[in-house]
């Protein structure tokens, strides 16, 4: 069976970028750190070329490509939070040279957009009544970064 992984391109920094990311989340490790080599075009003998890493679980690779690409929102780590102390964490660590965005969204310091979002939220905005999904939306509408208490007070109405 075929299997996929997501590749972020980076410009010089993917070991560190690749570091960073798995000192935040629990079941994450650095896989492989391959470098360029005189038969790899692209990058200078000995610099990184490629991270393969591991991220709560789930495999990633960083490329060292180059300045022609940026990244955008459009794509984004979700990351489900037991619990406000784990969206504090996250997201006070992110901030650190990152920027905030609204609805729990942050771009970290490497450009990279994270969604960081109680889980208890999914199991409220799935619930079969319209007038609980409505509160819990308006209210996360309102916040930066995602209080739980709040969300869970628009939720019981």
């Amino acid at each position: 069976m075929s299997k996929i992984a997501p590749c972020l391109w980076f410009d010089g920094n993917a070991e560190e970028a690749a570091r960073y990311y798995v000192s935040l989340l629990p079941d994450s490790r650095i896989d492989a750190v391959l470098p360029y080599t005189v038969e790899t075009p692209g990058g200078k003998p000995g610099d990184v070329m490629l991270v393969e890493f591991t991220l709560a679980g789930s495999p990633y690779l960083a490329l060292n490509g180059g300045p022609n690409f940026q990244f955008t929102p459009a794509v984004s780590f979700f990351v489900n939070c037991a619990d406000q102390a784990e969206i504090d964490r996250l997201w006070n660590t992110l901030l650190d040279g990152g920027t905030p965005m609204a609805c729990g969204w942050i771009t970290d310091c490497y450009g990279v957009s994270w969604q960081i979002v109680p889980e208890a939220m999914t199991r409220m905005i799935k619930d079969k009544d319209p007038a609980k999904v409505r509160r819990v939306m308006e209210a996360m509408m309102t916040m930066v970064k995602l209080d739980l208490a709040v969300l869970e007070n628009a939720y019981r109405g």
